[in-house]
């Protein structure tokens, strides 16, 4: 199974390796686990803000996929999900058949910078593994030190990572005996029905660390030798060969700016094979590509200006001016920032030639959301044009990606889809948009073993069902009606009805109160919905609720720029709690954050991984934003419902963040 899954990593990673982007040192470069390093050891180094990466590795015992983001360029965060194909689990499906595979294993990674190099190395600290198993749970401090094409590293390891035959004591140890027991240690640990909980306890604990070190060196443009003092534990639980050397040795090979390929020898006992795809969206970022209009010649240069907005996505409802500026009211959906709308007004003025000053008033359906009019303009301008009423129609038909991880059934589960979205603008601000799906291949069909700990009612937890009917034709995954007023200045009103998701169908609506100049807003919502059946067209469940919360953002603007999200109701299975969400965006549409929700479903309740939380991102995939939620278990206590967007996604992205 992993060596069909491997095909569809790789045969996805040339199809998006066409873009390029520049690091912050030559000899930066994924280690085997996903973080910047050597072979199984780190590095003190990090790449740029904004940089994400994906590393498949086919090792031994354990083949692993590492999804890693730099949200800023002092962190490194990455979610890997491991097979390791000699260490069996076994389980029954919905049919009482025992399945047997290779046991599974999913975690989160952590590095932050201490210090920047200068005249002394930079420094940094790591948590692998952070909550759950504790597989891979290792510890580390590491510095680096770079000569000109030769980086040096040096370290020391905790757990996974303590290994060495020449061991230090535990420096910690002299803050209390705690840190003298690491309970991965003890006789008789169990790792089973640990995934998705923190275990804070094990952090920096042992009576003994490892040091490792290493070298990294550019023997040419495109290709990377690197050596290193290897601690990684052996065999230990995960199953690794006993080592026969200290050292693992690796070359790597930059195929394109984007993809690598690397080889290592690891501690003379086996070799691994590794892909690496990476991306800089920041230096990379889509560069919208003007349409001309071929309708402009012999026309008068203010309809040149507007035929060209329209040509390029942007609706024109209303043209006004004075003596020395022209004010267009504007509305969109299409572009994801005011960058690109900038972009294309700048160049359709030109192309239209036409020099006075432009004045906007951008509308997001009839959401006002940026307005230069001032007095002095309203008083002194003349309308010269206006949209007549009138139904407008907009389609796009693309492919698209749907991955399945953390599956019991194999390592890797996913659907190439057919994906349709279209939208009838009925009146500036009543929409009805659709999402059809088809899906041209998946294998989903063995999905067959039943969930656990669906309580308190299994809202999200049968994901499988849902999955299993990709294949049976043409599926619905939005049909909905949005409904758009602005009743007062900065107080904004949606209301939606239709259906909403692949497993919800419903009506309710949402308010918001935003200032522009503002950096936090404040609303609420609610919404009644009810199941959709498994087949994903019109029929429902026999399953009802209503939810709603109350909603808190800011967006902060100082050292650490960042998003937040606090909100507090009902979520779709009856539990209630709070959810909070911290997230870094970019001015280009890419977004990296985690999640947790806490309700008054108790840990025991909840069972393994005690609370929802997880990570989302949005990456450029295919030339479009590619958003992905990923959570270590799918429960469904603090389950949302999924809209296609909320009033505060619609203005803030107008509000860059950097």
């Amino acid at each position: 199974m992993f060596q069909a899954s491997k095909k569809l990593y790789l045969s996805l990673i040339f199809i998006i390796s066409i873009e390029a982007n520049s690091d912050s040192f030559n000899f930066n470069s994924y280690n085997n686990h996903g973080s910047i390093g050597l072979i199984n050891t780190p590095s003190a180094r990090f790449y740029d803000e904004s940089v994400f990466g994906i590393t498949v590795l086919d090792g031994e015992p354990d083949n692993k996929l590492t999804m890693t983001a730099n949200p800023f360029d002092w962190l490194e965060a990455s979610f890997f999900y491991t097979d390791i194909p000699n260490r069996e689990q076994c389980r029954t499906n919905s049919e009482n058949k025992e399945f047997c595979q290779g046991y599974k294993d999913k975690g989160f990674n952590l590095k932050i910078r201490l210090k920047q190099e200068g005249k002394l190395p930079a420094i940094a600290i790591g948590i692998n593994d952070i909550g759950g198993t504790g597989l891979y749970g290792s510890e580390y401090i590491v510095a680096s030190y770079g000569i000109n094409k030769i980086d040096l590293s040096l370290g020391l390891g905790w757990g996974t990572l303590n290994g060495a035959d020449n061991r230090l004591k535990n420096p910690f140890s002299y803050l209390g005996d705690s840190f003298n027991n690491r309970p991965d240690e003890k006789i008789g640990y169990v790792y089973d029905n640990k995934g998705g909980n923190f275990q804070a306890g094990r952090y920096f604990s042992g009576e003994d660390i490892s040091p490792f070190f290493g070298i990294s060196y550019v023997l040419a443009d495109k290709v990377l030798l690197k050596a290193e003092y290897d601690s990684t534990v052996t065999p230990g639980e995960v199953g690794y060969k006993v080592r026969e050397k200290d050292y693992s040795v690796g070359l790597e090979f930059n195929i394109t700016d984007n993809l690598v390929v690397g080889i290592s020898s690891e501690r003379g006992s086996y070799t691994s094979l590794k892909f690496i795809y990476k991306n800089n969206p920041t230096v990379t970022k889509p560069k919208y590509k003007y349409k001309k209009s071929d309708e402009v010649f012999g026309l008068d240069k203010l309809t040149k200006l507007r035929k060209n907005i329209q040509n390029n996505g942007i609706g024109v409802n209303k043209i006004f001016e004075t003596e020395n500026a022209i004010g267009i009211e504007l509305t969109q959906f299409t572009h994801p920032n005011l960058n690109i709308i900038e972009e294309i007004i700048h160049t359709a003025s030109s192309d239209a030639g036409v020099t006075k000053e432009i004045k906007k008033d951008l509308r997001i359906a009839d959401l006002k959301v940026v307005n230069e009019f001032d007095e002095e303009f309203i008083n002194a301008a003349s309308l010269v044009y206006e949209r007549k009423a009138g139904k407008k129609f907009f389609t796009n038909t693309r492919l698209t990606f749907r991955p399945f991880l953390a599956s019991r059934e194999a390592f890797f589960k996913g659907s190439l889809l057919l994906e349709n979205d279209s939208e009838i603008i009925i009146k500036d601000n009543l929409f009805f948009s659709t999402n059809l799906k088809y899906s041209l291949v998946d294998n989903f069909e063995d999905l067959t073993i039943p969930p656990v700990n669906t309580y308190p009612a299994q809202v999200r937890s049968d994901v499988k069902d849902y999955l299993r009917n990709y294949q049976d034709g043409i599926f619905i995954g939005r049909a909905q009606f949005d409904y758009h007023i602005t009743p007062k200045r900065n107080h904004y009103l949606m209301a939606s009805a239709g259906i909403f998701e692949e497993m919800f169908l419903g009506a309710g609506f949402e308010y918001l109160f935003y200032k522009a100049d503002n950096n936090y807003a404040a609303g609420f919502e609610i919404f009644n919905v009810k199941k959709r059946d498994y087949k994903m067209r019109f029929g429902t469940l026999d399953y009802e609720n209503t939810v709603g919360s109350v909603n808190f953002y800011y967006r902060n603007y100082n050292t650490i720029p960042f998003d937040a999200k606090i909100s507090y109701g009902e979520y779709l299975a009856g539990d209630v709690g709070t959810s909070i969400e911290l997230s870094r965006s970019f001015d280009n549409g890419v977004m990296f954050g985690i999640f947790a929700s806490n309700t008054n479903v108790s840990a025991d309740q909840f069972g393994e991984g005690s609370f929802d939380k997880g990570i989302f991102f949005n990456i450029p995939i295919f030339g479009n934003l590619v958003g992905y939620s990923w959570r270590p278990l799918t429960k469904d206590p603090g389950q949302k419902l999924i809209r296609k967007h909320t009033l505060y996604d619609l203005l803030v992205k107008f509000k860059p963040i950097n």
